[in-house]
């Protein structure tokens, strides 16, 4: 949504219906991430963006303006997913695959260790013509639904959302390391999947 932070807030405190709508639109596909990253199930994470969205309209008039409206909703909707995530029984640890394939790279006895072999760099693919191919959009939806859900909502955030890095780490509880690891591996996983599907 184009509009200023400012003149937003005021319609939405001012009971502005399409300006909701809007941003319950453009925002939520996002929370649903992101809360799933706290919770064990589907349902829970959409219970979870529900109550964010019950909790942004009573406590709008209060919000004070010291993050952006977009940060200060998804805070709301990490602190009501941890509450609900503390309560369901426990967490299913995430099993995850390494970031890219060892054997992709040089061996220590080469002139060049660690660098690409020749055969298995990434491969040019020039993707600006297909990013705007209705194809490549919906190759790249699928390919970010087979991420594990911190993965994705990390990448999601960063990569789409365009929060930094420290916003990222406060609203999914992570360290900055981890948040980086994350990252990393859900840009490599989502390059891999599209080089594979490109090629």
């Amino acid at each position: 949504m184009p509009v200023a932070d400012p003149e937003l807030v005021e319609r939405l405190r001012g009971g502005d219906e399409q300006a909701f709508a809007e941003v319950v639109r453009l925002w939520s596909p996002a929370m649903l991430r992101v809360a799933r990253a706290h919770v064990r199930t589907h349902a829970s994470a959409e219970e979870v963006v529900q109550d964010a969205w019950l909790a942004v309209l009573r406590g709008l008039d209060g919000f004070a303006a010291r993050a952006s409206l977009k940060t200060w909703i998804f805070t709301i909707l990490v602190n009501t997913a941890r509450r609900r995530g503390r309560a369901e029984a426990g967490r299913v640890l995430e099993l995850e695959r390494p970031g890219v394939d060892p054997r992709r790279f040089r061996g220590e006895d080469d002139e060049y260790p660690g660098h690409w072999r020749d055969e298995a760099a990434p491969a040019e693919w020039g993707p600006e013509p297909e990013v705007l191919a209705a194809e490549f959009r919906g190759l790249l939806g699928r390919a970010l639904a087979e991420l594990p859900d911190r993965q994705r909502a990390v990448v999601e955030l960063r990569d789409v959302h365009g929060f930094d890095a420290e916003e990222v780490c406060t609203l999914l509880d992570l360290t900055p390391a981890n948040q980086r690891v994350l990252l990393h591996r859900a840009r490599t996983r989502l390059r891999g999947l599209l080089e594979e599907a490109i090629a």
